[in-house]
């Protein structure tokens, strides 16, 4: 940590230009002696992405941040918030601490957070920000969190770990065993310092390949903000055999829409299937992403255009988890047919269960994205290919 950045010009400085074009900033030589243009911007750059994403640091004077790609990479307050409102008790500890936006959190439901974190730059900034963020209950240890387990032989109430999804020799990753740490190798040794543990998944990764990786699956949070699924949680209870339940949110600053399940009970439910009718339905990320499609179809009574399309229907229009749609009217594809009604117009497309990509179909029709309309490009379960016009309802 370079302190002089917390200078009080410097702070005045970085916070007049959190709108400045940045390439133009680093060609100017640095208007302070002590501290160079390039570590002013690297302040100014992550200072700039936390204001929506951490508007609790990014309202607090002299925060140190780091680069803009710890940013990029932690938990937002409003993922954080609802991890930490899930569990509660007398110690944590995160293995993976990081920035800390996840620590912080957890620091308001437990008495004692400890927060490792191997880079030793990053766990003196974090160190530092909860002094000013009068979070006075996190101890911080620059160490490799599983190392630091071992080494103290303590049982905490609960374990948080976040594994890096970055793999020196595969890049990007998101199965677990590819993860660092390794969680299928170190589940065991995890289950010796606490009966529960909490982790944090790439939502890339496949809910089932998760749970046939770990052991003692209690709880699976699929999580979504404003339609993109941003978190996958996984819940471990020792020694739980039970039903596995399964809770998908998609929160927005309209609504939290939340569906739950128990994932054994997605095969034994059944879809009814029908054409089109009044209004259709288009489930949530996060349910898309829990693979819940019978179960959404038996609980709210809605029939199914096919078993692949994931697209519902029904004659009068009820509250649903996702979007709905007025139908407005319903053709079967045809390429003469089709042109005459898309051509060079004004249209939201979106294909399900159909051989043609968006983009192929818009290049095709030439049409624009936007407006009031929706298309729907689909197929229903008599196999038919059919184009369904929509608005929202």
């Amino acid at each position: 940590m370079n302190l002089k950045l917390l200078n009080t010009e410097i702070q005045r400085f970085i916070n007049n230009n959190l709108n400045s074009d940045i390439s133009k900033l680093l060609f100017r030589s640095s208007p302070f002696n002590d501290v160079s243009i390039k570590k002013i911007v690297e302040q100014i750059e992550a200072k700039s992405k936390s204001k929506s994403k951490l508007p609790t640091w990014y309202a607090t004077h002299t925060i140190y941040y780091p680069n803009k790609l710890n940013i990029e990479q932690t938990s937002s307050e409003v993922l954080a918030a609802y991890k930490s409102n899930l569990i509660s008790g007398k110690s944590l500890i995160d293995l993976t601490g990081g920035f800390g936006v996840d620590c912080f959190y957890f620091s308001k439901q437990f008495e004692i957070v400890i927060h490792c974190e191997i880079d030793e730059k990053l766990s003196n900034i974090a160190k530092y920000n909860f002094e000013i963020l009068k979070a006075s209950n996190i101890k911080c240890i620059n160490s490799n969190g599983i190392d630091f387990l071992k080494r103290n032989i303590k049982n905490y109430d609960w374990i948080f770990i976040d594994p890096s999804r970055r793999n020196e020799l595969k890049g990007k990753v998101f199965y677990l065993n590819d993860c660092s740490p390794n969680l299928v190798k170190h589940i065991d040794t995890l289950l010796k310092y606490s009966n529960n543990i909490m982790i944090k998944a790439s939502p890339m990764l496949d809910v089932s390949v998760g749970i046939s990786e770990l052991k003692f699956v209690k709880e699976i949070h699929i999580i979504a903000v404003n339609n993109e699924v941003k978190e996958l949680l996984y819940i471990i209870k020792k020694g739980y055999e039970k039903k596995i339940k399964l809770i998908t949110i998609n929160k927005s600053s309209k609504s939290n829409q939340v569906f739950q399940f128990y994932i054994q009970d997605e095969s034994k439910a059944q879809s009814k299937y029908a054409t089109v009718k009044n209004y259709l339905y288009e489930p949530n990320a996060a349910i898309m992403k829990s693979g819940a499609f019978n179960l959404i179809s038996d609980s709210y009574k809605l029939d199914k255009l096919h078993p692949n399309s994931h697209l519902y229907t029904s004659h009068t229009r009820i509250d649903f988890p996702g979007r709905v749609f007025k139908v407005i009217k319903v053709i079967p594809y045809n390429k003469r047919v089709t042109k005459s009604e898309l051509n060079s117009k004004k249209f939201n497309i979106s294909t399900r269960n159909f051989p043609e990509s968006i983009q192929s179909i818009k290049k095709r029709y030439k049409i624009k994205d936007g407006g009031e309309k929706y298309v729907f490009f689909t197929t229903d379960f008599l196999n038919k290919k059919l184009l369904i016009f929509t608005e929202k309802a």
